[in-house]
């Protein structure tokens, strides 16, 4: 039976909620157990968001990941990867893109943040933005990040490309392929780097 602690973060208008909804969609569709708490931070653009996605094929009983027991974050921009880290398992992966979002006036030197990313154990860390770019469109960077997530989800890929197709459908096909190409680029990546 699988269970997954899940921190998603980045910054309001990067599509966290578009990360979680996917998510949280083929999880029902394998018949597994969700819970998520609220976003956390400012969800205008440019303010931080977080927000706890719990999957399980057993009941759930909060909707908040203890400090120490996430089995994944999975961030759009790296400093907020670093921020969530107290909740991160020490088996855990930080899926992250490398391109930051300089929200704030003091923002650190991307190599210092970069350089705290990959000393950890389990990371996958990719420029999203330029892979989306590629893609179709840099939009679309925050399923690049999940695709870069979808081998460490334990559920089966096609049901996040089915996900994709029910929560695009009014967009229209060509949103659709575009994040079903964005998804397929973010796993690739994940599987050339593991």
């Amino acid at each position: 039976m699988m269970k997954r602690d899940i921190i998603l973060a980045g910054v309001g208008g990067q599509g966290i909620i578009s990360i979680a909804s996917i998510i949280g969609y083929a999880a029902l569709e394998q018949g597994m157990f969700l819970k998520q708490s609220e976003v956390h931070g400012m969800s205008q653009r440019g303010g931080d968001v977080m927000s706890n996605l719990r999957i399980s094929h057993h009941e759930i009983a909060s909707d908040l990941i203890p400090f120490g027991q996430a089995d994944m974050i999975i961030s759009i921009e790296p400093l907020e990867a670093l921020r969530y880290l107290p909740y991160l398992s020490a088996q855990g992966w930080v899926i992250t893109n490398i391109r930051p979002f300089n929200n704030i006036p003091n923002y650190p030197e991307i190599d210092q943040v970069l350089g705290e990313i990959t000393r950890l154990p389990h990371h996958i860390a990719l420029d999203a933005d330029a892979t989306a770019k590629e893609a179709g469109s840099t939009k679309a960077a925050n399923i690049v990040i999940l695709g870069a997530a979808a081998p460490f989800l334990g559920m089966a890929y096609h049901k996040l490309e089915d996900a994709i197709r029910f929560i695009f459908r009014t967009k229209g096909d060509k949103i659709i392929d575009l994040n079903l190409n964005a998804l397929k680029a973010g796993c690739d990546f994940t599987e050339k780097h593991m």
